[in-house]
């Protein structure tokens, strides 16, 4: 009866505020009740319960634990208001998990940074529900009715489980059905200003799928020739080039090669290194044989293409990119097979991602202040 708590019509995952509650809910469950512990387990644990108790009045003043229960606000939201009863209410779980689990002298900072972070997700509540008056969107009584058996047939149960079940949890039939209210209002607004503007393209998936879901095998690299021009070296006719004279024969020679020029008769002309006699060729290199210096130049080439002028200790050097060899690329898995997969995995990341954006931006807009 635990999945009462969710519409499963309500997208899991895709409210902030909706998230936090499930995963306080997740928690929280696994927290044993007294009456299945030991007396000595139930003795050591007394003195943590009235440490909490205590703190509890100090980072919550007048809490509904006590006695005399006065209610204040503790968060501004533009024009609404944050209540204590609300952190205490939707915390409660939180607060108690956290008391259980951490050491005594800790304590009082974490049930403080959990306080900010109930109101926090509090604040993202009240900030979706006032988006959503102002752009009308509604939740009828019929809405919520129907919310509600979907949740009972989702789990076969009847009405009379499902208002046991809301017991034992703490909270009465009207709280629940408000708390639905929220989660189904939040999802037609994020349907309205989100979900809708997401768009999951072909090639965004067959992007993923080559990244994720292909390999490479075989042996893949770049064919390459080259022109190199020296200076301060004595070449084979006795000549010693200047790095002026150098620098301006490379340029000459780069910009022949742009224009169209055989580029291995231009090698043959132009440079001063040894593979000029062979038009420049190098040959064939994976790309991480290569220096660095080539690897950067050529990265972005395709074949046929002529890279930038490159200054490497006392020459100046461009390289012909003749044919790029990719290996043989090897598929995991069929395409086919896995492409729905593929596409929700990118929509709830895009979700995910815009939510967060829209979320910012109200908030940024927002007057907001922590009492």
């Amino acid at each position: 009866m635990a999945g009462l708590v969710r519409d499963p019509d309500v997208p899991e995952n895709r409210c902030a505020f909706t998230r936090f509650r499930v995963e306080i809910d997740r928690r929280t469950r696994s927290v044993p009740r007294f009456s299945n512990h030991h007396p000595s387990r139930i003795n050591t644990m007394i003195p943590r319960i009235v440490l909490f108790c205590t703190l509890v009045s100090l980072i919550f003043p007048f809490s509904p634990v006590f006695a005399g229960i006065v209610d204040r606000s503790v968060a501004i939201v533009n024009d609404d208001t944050i209540t204590l009863s609300e952190v205490n209410e939707l915390g409660q779980s939180f607060f108690k998990k956290i008391t259980a689990e951490t050491p005594p002298e800790r304590l009082s900072e974490a049930l403080y940074q959990a306080r900010l972070t109930v109101i926090d997700k509090l604040i993202d509540k009240k900030l979706l529900i006032q988006e959503a008056k102002k752009l009308q969107v509604q939740v009828s009584d019929q809405d919520v009715d129907n919310a509600v058996q979907r949740i009972l047939a989702n789990n076969k149960a009847t009405m009379d489980q499902f208002r046991k079940e809301l017991n034992s949890m703490g909270m009465s039939e009207k709280q629940y059905r408000e708390e639905l209210r929220d989660q189904i209002l939040s999802s037609k607004l994020i349907t309205y200003e989100v979900r809708t503007k997401v768009v999951i393209t072909e090639e965004k998936i067959l992007d993923y799928y080559n990244t994720h879901y292909t390999e490479q095998t075989g042996a893949g690299g770049y064919r390459l020739r080259q022109i190199g021009c020296i200076w301060g070296t004595p070449l084979a006719d006795g000549s010693v080039p200047t790095q002026e004279e150098a620098r301006d024969k490379i340029q000459k020679a780069h910009r022949l090669a742009r224009d169209g020029k055989d580029f291995q008769e231009l090698a043959r002309q132009y440079s001063d290194l040894p593979t000029a006699k062979d038009g420049g060729n190098l040959g064939l290199f994976q790309k991480d044989e290569l220096a660095a210096y080539i690897r950067d130049a050529i990265a972005n080439l395709k074949s046929g293409e002529i890279s930038p002028v490159v200054e490497t200790g006392n020459s100046y050097q461009i390289y012909e990119v003749v044919s790029t060899e990719q290996g043989e690329t090897v598929a995991k898995t069929s395409y086919e097979s896995v492409k729905d997969q593929i596409r929700e995995k990118l929509y709830q990341q895009a979700m995910e991602t815009r939510f967060k954006d829209w979320l910012k931006s109200i908030r940024d807009k927002a007057y907001i202040k922590i009492l």
